[in-house]
């Protein structure tokens, strides 16, 4: 869904409103690309999984439909973006605004987000479409960890998240965002998070399907109320505790 279907990669992945597919018919070349590193995925070696996610996010770049999305890959996840397009960000120009309802406003590099603590948790990840990727390494900066640093206004209720695609948002309550299993991930995988999976950072969620857990994040304001993001919008739960919520009954995360 972001980052990012509903949730799609939801990784928060989802090319369109519809995380199937539907949309604008790709070429012949295109799509025979694709079904090439599809089945590329299925015999390949590990050591070829990382180069076969990296072709598949780039396709996904240039494919409207999100039929990239449908493929198999190495690291069983699947790639959507919600917005036409989205700009790459390197360690020079990346910059992460956390405001709002706050008494220290900050802006973080992505070398001072490296230099802050970091933890690292091991934890399922669950579309709401129904997939689910297996013990997923995710390190980063725990959340509550900026929220302290910004120093959060009484009234403060809630969080809400921004993303350089320019269409992507979530939210938290103020509550669910303290808890120690959110962060803001500077890693994914054991390798620092790509473009193509949010990078170079994204938000996790761990209780939660996968739509809460936004890419390319670049925003974090402090708000008096839960503002509900781009899939909540179109019908998904706000609180979207797996296994509890969006009418499934999908095993837990954490």
């Amino acid at each position: 869904m972001n980052s990012s279907s509903p949730g799609a990669e939801p990784d928060t992945a989802a090319q369109g409103p519809d995380p199937d597919g539907a949309g604008t018919p790709v070429g012949r070349r295109l799509v025979l690309t694709m079904l090439g590193l599809g089945a590329a995925g299925l015999v390949a070696a590990p050591v070829l999984q990382r180069t076969l996610e990296s072709g598949l996010g780039a396709l996904s770049d240039k494919d409207p439909t999100g039929l990239t999305g449908l493929l198999p890959n190495g690291g069983g996840f699947r790639y959507y973006s919600v917005a036409a397009s989205v700009p790459k960000k390197s360690a020079a120009d990346y910059a992460l605004t956390v405001d709002g309802l706050v008494d220290r406003p900050a802006t973080y590099t992505l070398d001072a987000l490296k230099r802050m603590p970091q933890t690292r948790m091991v934890r399922d990840v669950q579309c709401v479409t129904g997939w689910r990727v297996p013990e997923t390494p995710f390190e980063g900066v725990r959340l509550s960890a900026l929220l302290d640093a910004a120093g959060v206004r009484p009234g403060a209720k809630a969080v809400r998240f921004t993303c350089f695609d320019g269409t992507y948002t979530e939210s938290l309550t103020l509550a669910q965002a303290r808890r120690a299993d959110v962060l803001v991930a500077l890693r994914m995988q054991d390798r620092p998070v790509s473009h193509s999976h949010g990078g170079p950072v994204r938000l996790y969620v761990a209780p939660m399907y996968f739509y809460k857990s936004a890419k390319w994040l670049s925003g974090i304001t402090v708000t008096e109320s839960v503002r509900p993001g781009y899939w909540e919008k179109l019908g998904y739960d706000v609180d979207a505790w797996v296994g509890r919520s969006n009418g499934r009954d999908d095993a837990p995360t954490t």
